[in-house]
């Protein structure tokens, strides 16, 4: 190959590495300002300061504040720099592949602590901004939606071992897993009642188990240390 094809792909390749470094920089530029001073008080402006880029960078590389509030929110579901869907995450392969109903809620409790500690700030700033937001109510309710599909999905995986309890329909199932896996109740829990991240992880298996498994069910072993 030509030194100067060489030379133009390296360039190329440079090039995009530098752009997706300042695009994740915006993003997290914008995550900490929705979560110090709220959705609403977050400008593109203050986004753009704080990641020492232009104004027009940040809508070049992310796009408009609704569009990188999803990209922050995507980011901390996913725990990486991009989105991942939840068929690609690994705590939702090894859920899919264990038969046994109360390991499957154990080790979903145990990934749910990981990500609200990520996730809840913002989802909370999220929810508050969806008030009077409609671009942000939009968000909130895309998300929402994705969320209680994925329930249910987990739920029919719940069923499918034949151990979930007797006339508890995969609709309940999943909302009630849908309640109570919410970034309020972590909260709640966690800031209000200052429990341990462990004791909610372990409170939340527990309470799975007996809310959604029939009584032949032993109650949850934990997973382990956080």
């Amino acid at each position: 190959m030509p030194p100067d094809v060489n030379k133009r792909s390296y360039d190329r390749s440079t090039r995009q590495a530098a752009s997706t470094a300042t695009r994740q920089r915006i993003v997290d530029a914008a995550r900490f300002l929705m979560i110090q001073r709220g959705y609403r008080q977050t400008t593109i402006s203050s986004i753009a300061q704080r990641a020492e880029v232009n104004l027009d960078t940040v809508y070049e590389l992310v796009g408009r504040k609704p569009v990188l509030l999803r990209e922050v929110i995507e980011q901390a579901i996913s725990g990486t720099d991009h989105a991942v869907t939840a068929e690609d995450r690994d705590y939702v392969k090894a859920i899919r592949v264990e038969p046994d109903p109360v390991r499957k809620l154990a080790i979903y409790a145990k990934a749910l602590v990981a990500t609200h500690q990520r996730l809840a700030p913002l989802f909370l700033a999220l929810r508050d901004a969806s008030s009077t937001e409609p671009e942000a109510r939009q968000v909130w309710e895309a998300i929402s939606r994705r969320r209680a599909a994925n329930m249910r999905k987990f739920a029919r995986d719940l069923q499918q071992t034949g151990r979930l309890r007797m006339g508890l329909s995969i609709d309940e199932a999943a909302d009630t897993i849908w309640a109570t896996n919410s970034a309020e109740l972590f909260v709640l829990l966690t800031v209000e009642r200052r429990w341990s991240t462990r004791r909610y992880e372990h409170w939340l298996a527990d309470t799975w188990t007996r809310l959604l498994l029939g009584p032949e069910t032993s109650t949850v072993v934990p997973l382990g240390d956080d």
